[in-house]
């Protein structure tokens, strides 16, 4: 049992501004449990045995069966070496098998590695030395399959467990996708790694169940996240059993209407990522409720899932927000079994979040988190209107301090800017092998976020921009989310980015990329003269550019990095 607030801080208990307008069913500290993450499975097996844990292209499995095909798994990763410090990568999308063999690896005490699959082989190898995976889980999907018999035939990779997919779907869509879809499974027989690669039913014994492995929850590392954190380099984020678990439960505690075994969560968000992980999978299991995949989202597909499978929970970034409240043909989708909508992972434009409750009727709540956090640190309450802007108060346990931008050490007022602190349960061990930057990442015992953020009287927090996306015009401090939001306003605008360019005069300038909506059409000159009113001449961009699309992440939030990277090879050249 963990006490939250005895948990994150040694002193007496002083009146956080926060607790002024905390949600009247959310205790902040509250005690609960902490313990090892898989342990959330088995709770949820034990409770509800025959409620559906997965719902894969229409095939339903329940959480009994769930349970004991982790079992099944992780005896066999046993039976292979796996154990604590043995790291264990998954190459996987939305799928049953990342569910499975995520809570496999954790029973048997090894540190689950998150890949995306939509890394190059290059991208894929840097990981796989920095963490030392030794293990690769992935599909027998050719695209899948490819990257990683490169890593294994480039000797960088020493084995892979290959799982067939076509085993994962309905009966009938199984058959088809083998008779049809043939040339996109892999022959693994073919690889010239054959001899490292180990199929997944060779492996399996069924009935099979784990050796019991004693885990510290607060020690041991349950996953290693890889991010840029805020200096673009990829690190890895010691993530331990007990700052995944406390993280699940914080959100749980933000949530209490929710029914446990009643609820159905909409899985369009990628699991490697961390929101994902824990906002959908941890936390939808922990909660026993079905969880809906999805292992490749497009718009239209996803809408009419919705309307036919009735989630009630859907998780997910601005730009499918966005995306929603944009299809012409949105009136005729019923949404209505949504009882909320998630946003997280990038900031919300107030423009988006307007919109799209306007839109569909269902409510649009902001939180806000990193992957160094578990990821959550703050959300806006489920119920009232939260200040414009706000990406809500602090978790339960959690600490938010705002210090200086010029002297981290100094805390700052209500109403000044400074960068976001966290202190909390959720909060990372540190990075993988790597001391100084952990170091840096953290002033006293609150990890450095790299957004600056203000905050109200009534402890809701705004954030204001990314420390690293500052633009510093003639001396002057220009926050590309300012400029952002205000070009959002504008009627024709569906997407937009800013970042900063060279500037012969000021240094640097800002430079705005803009999306149009369907139908809708605007110049440069329109786009300047709707800004005049709202911004400073300093922060009027210097160019506006028009594209058809702009830049994403996997988990389809707008990204800086390819603009910013164009514009120093237009440079060079």
């Amino acid at each position: 049992m963990t006490d939250l607030a005895s948990n994150t801080t040694t002193e007496a208990r002083p009146s956080y501004p926060w607790l002024r307008q905390y949600p009247p069913n959310v205790s902040w500290s509250a005690p609960f449990r902490d313990g090892p993450v898989h342990n959330l499975l088995d709770e949820a097996a034990t409770v509800h045995p025959r409620r559906p844990c997965t719902n894969f292209f229409g095939r339903l499995t329940s959480y009994a069966d769930i349970a004991s095909r982790v079992d099944e798994a992780a005896a066999a990763l046993q039976a292979l070496g796996a154990s604590k410090g043995v790291k264990i990568g998954l190459f996987l999308p939305n799928t049953p098998t990342f569910i499975i063999y995520y809570y496999a690896a954790l029973k048997t005490g090894a540190t689950v590695v998150n890949y995306n699959p939509l890394y190059t082989v290059e991208e894929l190898a840097f990981q796989v030395k920095d963490s030392q995976t030794e293990i690769m889980v992935t599909l027998d999907l050719q695209m899948l399959f490819s990257k990683v018999d490169a890593l294994l035939e480039a000797g960088v990779l020493p084995r892979a467990i290959v799982c067939s997919f076509a085993a994962l779907l309905p009966t009938a869509k199984s058959t088809l996708f083998r008779l049809l879809k043939r040339k996109q499974i892999a022959r693994t027989s073919a690889s010239a790694a054959s001899h490292k690669i180990l199929l997944e039913r060779d492996l399996i014994k069924r009935g099979a169940r784990p050796r019991p492995v004693a885990i510290n929850p607060e020690e041991d590392i349950a996953v290693l996240q890889y991010t840029g954190g805020t200096t673009g380099t990829p690190k890895g984020a010691m993530l331990t059993h007990a700052n995944l678990s406390c993280n699940t439960r914080q959100v749980m505690l933000w949530a209490p209407d929710l029914g446990e075994g009643q609820e159905r969560v909409m899985g369009v968000l990628p699991f490697f990522h961390v929101f994902a992980m824990t906002v959908v999978m941890n936390f939808g299991i922990a909660k026993a409720a079905e969880i809906v995949m999805v292992p490749r989202f497009t718009l239209d597909e996803g809408l009419a899932l919705i309307a036919k499978v009735r989630p009630t929970i859907m998780p997910g970034v601005p730009t499918l927000f966005n995306a929603i409240q944009n299809h012409p043909k949105i009136k005729t989708y019923d949404l209505t079994s949504l009882k909320f909508c998630l946003s997280g992972g990038a900031p919300l434009p107030l423009e988006v979040k307007q919109k799209f409750e306007a839109t569909t009727g269902c409510k649009l709540v902001e939180g806000y988190g990193l992957s160094e956090a578990s990821p959550v640190v703050t959300c806006n309450p489920i119920e009232g209107a939260p200040p414009p802007g706000s990406i809500g108060l602090p978790l339960p346990g959690t600490i938010v301090s705002l210090r200086s931008l010029a002297d981290p050490s100094v805390a700052v007022g209500p109403g000044e800017r400074g960068e976001l602190c966290v202190k909390g349960p959720q909060v990372m061990r540190g990075y993988w092998n790597k001391p100084e930057e952990t170091a840096n990442q953290f002033t006293g015992d609150f990890l450095r976020t790299g957004d600056v953020a203000i905050m109200d009287e009534n402890g809701y927090f705004q954030i204001v921009d990314r420390i690293k996306d500052l633009i510093i015009c003639s001396g002057y401090n220009v926050y590309p989310r300012r400029v952002e939001e205000a070009i959002y306003e504008h009627p024709a605008v569906e997407e937009v980015t800013v970042i900063g360019i060279p500037d012969a005069y000021r240094g640097e300038a800002p430079k705005a990329f803009i999306k149009l909506r369907s139908g809708h059409t605007a110049t440069a000159d329109d786009i300047l003269r709707h800004l005049k009113v709202k911004l400073s001449k300093i922060e009027l961009p210097a160019a506006i550019e028009f594209r058809d699309s702009l830049p994403k992440t996997m988990i389809g939030k707008l990204s800086k990095k390819e603009l910013k990277a164009e514009e120093a090879q237009n440079r060079a050249t």
